[in-house]
Parts: structure tokens; C-alpha cells; sequence
């Protein structure tokens, strides 16, 4: 018995840990120009320890507490609102879409779908609930929201691949370090 107790507790202080550091970096992202857009993906990109270790249920409790974290502390609601929308859930989604679905080209469209749907929605949010200026989406003067939707296609294509080459190494280098057999 006491070993299954501390098997829960280390859960816990697992996913806690990714929760915070998901967190963290939601909150320095307005440090960095850059950070509105790339450290949701670098936050969510955490949660693909937790969906390997213990399962979506897990994960998506520490894709809650990073998103409340986040919309409480980040001074960025902007990348919290992108966390939120798609990037703090992707890597569920994604291993639901890749264990379920048989046909490669029926995933890839269900995943471009569900992004779309939800770059979409966080425009919406963010232009009309978090007030974001229409400048944010002006480039030399030209307001192009469908350009930056396009080139946000092309970024979620290397992202979604990344994360793949990233389960990979997660397996391979980290899952040893923190999961060692008990003999």
C-alpha cells in the first residue's frame, strides 16, 4: 500500500510541476516579442509528458490549472487566450486523433480542422472581448488576419511534426530519467 501512495504522489508532483512550468511560461511571454505566439506552443508542448505518462484525463487537469494559472498571472492575455484555444490541448488531441483514427490523411484534416476552427475563434476573442487593436493584424498598412491564418497553417503543420519527433526523444532520453523499473 504504501508504495501505490507514493506512486500517487509522485503523480501528483509530476503534473504539478508541468503546471507550473507551463505556467511560467505563459507568464514571461510578454517578456518576448515573439512569446505571444511561440511559448503557448512550448507550454503545450509539456503537456506530451503527462499524456504519456497518465493518460489524457491527467493532462487535461494540468492544461486547466496552466490556463487559469496563466489568464490570472500572464500579463499576455492574448497568449494565454492561444493557450486556451488549441495549443494547452493539442497534445490530447493529437494522440486521440493518431490512436483512433486509422487513415493519415483523415487525422491531418480533423487536426487543421479543429486549429482553424479555434485560430478562428481566438480572433474573435481577442479582437472584440480582449480588445487586441486591428494593428496587430496590419502589415505595411494592409490588414491580412487571412495571411497570418495561412502562414499560422503552415507553422501548426512543423509544430504538430515537432511534437511527434518530440514523443520520440520524451520516450527515448526523458521518460528513463523520471521512470526508471523498479527491480
Amino acid at each position: 500500500m504504501r508504495k501505490q501512495g507514493s506512486r500517487g504522489a509522485f503523480r501528483l508532483a509530476f503534473c504539478a510541476i508541468i503546471a507550473a512550468l507551463a505556467a511560467v511560461l505563459m507568464i514571461i511571454g510578454s517578456l518576448f516579442p515573439f512569446g505571444v505566439y511561440a511559448l503557448p506552443m512550448v507550454a503545450g508542448a509539456l503537456l506530451v509528458a503527462v499524456v504519456i505518462e497518465y493518460g489524457a484525463r491527467w493532462a487535461l487537469g494540468v492544461f486547466a490549472v496552466a490556463s487559469l494559472v496563466s489568464f490570472l498571472l500572464s500579463g499576455d492575455k492574448e497568449a494565454s487566450l492561444y493557450f486556451v484555444m488549441f495549443f494547452g490541448y493539442y497534445p490530447v488531441l493529437k494522440r486521440v486523433f493518431e490512436s483512433r483514427i486509422a487513415s493519415r490523411p483523415l487525422q491531418m484534416l480533423l487536426k487543421f480542422a479543429v486549429f482553424n476552427a479555434a485560430m478562428v475563434g481566438a480572433f474573435f476573442i481577442a479582437s472584440f472581448v480582449l480588445g487586441v487593436p486591428a494593428e496587430e493584424y496590419t502589415v505595411f498598412g494592409f490588414y491580412v488576419p487571412y495571411l497570418f491564418l495561412l502562414a499560422g497553417n503552415v507553422v501548426f503543420w512543423l509544430y504538430d511534426r515537432a511534437l511527434t519527433l518530440f514523443v520520440g526523444l520524451y520516450l527515448k532520453r526523458l521518460h528513463p530519467l523520471f521512470f526508471k523499473k523498479n527491480g
